[in-house]
């Protein structure tokens, strides 16, 4: 690389336009065309031909000077030392190319010393292999580059939408505001309109009575104006034995006064302590410096359970931009959805004719959920709420299932064949695929290459077989490693598989070619047999233990 930096670099003359050796020596100034390799030197056209016409020089191999290519291969490697003496050797302690005089006085202490032409094809074999490794390097680097724009991307675009929650729920705040003012004022055109309709119907009542007291006045003024003792006596009658109502009617009860009570301490503090979200950078689980940390815990004990739940399966799905748990009741016969809105949580389900077993993903507003003891198969479209669509009557008995496209689903059978069937949205069977170690599966997961990871609880493996059946690998590790019970399979956006083992209380990470990671969860985090799991858009790890569902996220340590 540094001869051709100094044949070829910035600020050097090519070989095209050198001037001729010859006749430099003579005082002439001509283009040289040619090189001898022999000999070294670069010559015109006329100096060529005589060059050529001597015996000795004849056999020479001349290339023209336009022949960089050939001049390179060609020219005499010669020591930057000594520079009239041929690099003929190479020291391997030093690893440097020198000339026998270099040999000789400065490596005459060195003790593996071999000829440039025994060396040059190992030489140029590492060269090679480097060139290859540079060529990997170069290809992985500019995937990295091409990744990393991606999630510039995907960061941008969740910025936005993360801004649009934050509008979004800022509107339902001040929708439960202007709520709570109508109420107010509501109250406010209640109270007032009651309390003017007691007024007005005093006020007709006293207007009765003006009349009354002024009917009374007239009769028993004419009378006494009249100096008629006939008149006198028979008002006297009338009204004389009874004494004048001389009641203060400005004792009568004051009219009531509508205020409006509240407390600005409260008031104050609540709009200081209102949280319309939380900020945070949410690592991905296969970020080997992320460490989980448990985000909440969901009880899935409802209403109207006859037994103590026990939550084989969940998956998380978003309908309308609202995050809904979907989760299998195995014990209470129910499938479960939990999600949010409006500040206000919201619990659905449904009931099915016998105990779920594994949830398949079909899109993010449908499911298809194995019940194994009715050999069916049913479809729930989440409105948020279960609504259940379809059953369909299987010929045996499925356990583990799967979405292997919108038209397929991948579902593992009870009946020992060693093998996964395919089917279609009628139960109808399209082929089987064989499982190797694996005979019952009891989870199913359809990796983002379209490869099945198949779990068993009684095989202390893992397989993973492509969708056509072969063999892609099997984790069956010993030692402190060995699987105990694995069960509930997921991916992440990476690739790396997550893997429940339910008696060693863990989720093993696995890259995606089956070699071990790390324990991400352990009894330590809190985990006791655990069967299923499954990750959200947002990170979060969902796994499934009794009847609660454990939710972490991943921090960075």
């Amino acid at each position: 690389m540094q001869g051709l930096m100094d044949d070829f670099g910035h600020g050097t003359k090519g070989f095209e336009e050198h001037l001729c050796s010859v006749c430099t020596k003579q005082g002439k100034t001509t283009p040289a065309t040619s090189w001898c390799s022999v000999c070294d030197v670069v010559h015109c056209e006329g100096c060529l031909q005589m060059h050529n016409m001597m015996p000795l020089l004849c056999d020479h191999e001349v290339v023209h000077l336009s022949d960089h290519t050939k001049i390179m291969v060609k020219r005499r490697f010669m020591c930057q030392v000594h520079r009239d003496e041929k690099v003929k050797l190479f020291c391997k302690d030093c690893k440097q190319a020198i000339c026998t005089i270099c040999c000789s006085i400065k490596h005459r202490a060195c003790k593996d010393v071999d000829t440039i032409e025994s060396m040059t094809p190992l030489v140029k074999g590492q060269l090679t292999n480097k060139i290859e490794q540079l060529r990997i390097n170069m290809a992985a680097t500019n995937n990295n580059i091409t990744q990393r724009k991606s999630t510039i991307q995907d960061v941008k675009s969740n910025s936005q939408t993360l801004k649009d929650q934050v509008m979004k729920t800022r509107d339902t705040v001040m929708r439960a505001i202007i709520r709570k003012e109508k109420q107010l004022l509501g109250d406010i055109d209640k109270a007032t309109d009651k309390q003017l309709h007691e007024l007005q119907a005093d006020i007709q009542s006293q207007e009765i009575e003006l009349q009354m007291y002024q009917q009374q006045y007239e009769f028993t003024a004419n009378a006494v104006t009249s100096n008629c003792e006939m008149d006198m006596y028979a008002v006297y009658d009338s009204v004389g034995l009874t004494s004048p109502d001389n009641r203060d009617t400005d004792n009568r009860p004051a009219a009531g006064r509508v205020v409006l009570t509240h407390d600005l301490d409260k008031l104050s503090k609540a709009v200081d302590e209102l949280q319309l979200g939380e900020v945070e950078v949410v690592h991905d689980v296969s970020d080997p410096e992320s460490s989980p940390v448990l985000h909440h815990t969901i009880d899935c004990n409802e209403d109207g359970d006859g037994e103590d739940p026990l939550v084989r399966d969940v998956t998380v799905l978003t309908v309308d931009g609202i995050k809904v748990m979907v989760f299998a009741d195995y014990k209470n016969k129910r499938l479960k959805t939990y999600y949010t809105s409006n500040f206000k949580s919201f619990h659905n389900q449904l009931l099915l004719s016998y105990g779920p077993w594994q949830i398949a993903k079909l899109s993010e507003s449908q499911i298809a959920v194995s019940v194994p003891g009715r050999q069916e198969i049913v479809t729930v479209n989440v409105t948020p709420g279960p609504v259940l669509l379809s059953t369909i009557k299987t010929s045996k008995q499925y356990y583990a299932l799967a979405s292997l496209s919108p038209s397929q689903l991948a579902a593992g059978t009870g009946g020992q064949s060693h093998s996964v069937d395919i089917l279609d949205m009628t139960g109808r069977i399209l082929r089987s695929i064989n499982t190797g170690l694996v005979e019952e599966p009891d989870n199913i997961h359809v990796t983002r290459k379209n490869n099945l990871i198949v779990s068993e609880g009684g095989v202390k493996s893992l397989m993973c077989v492509t969708s056509e059946g072969d063999a892609v690998f099997t984790y069956t590790p010993t030692g402190v490693r060995a699987l105990t019970c694995p069960l509930g399979i997921t991916t992440t956006s990476t690739g790396d598989i997550l893997l429940v083992d339910y008696d060693s209380h863990k989720v093993i990470q696995l890259t995606q070619s089956g070699q071990f990671v790390r324990d991400v969860l352990t009894q330590q985090d809190g985990l006791e047999y655990p069967r299923g799991v499954c990750l959200d858009g947002d990170g979060l790890l969902y796994v499934t233990s009794a009847r609660y569902v454990k939710v972490f996220k991943f921090c960075q340590r």
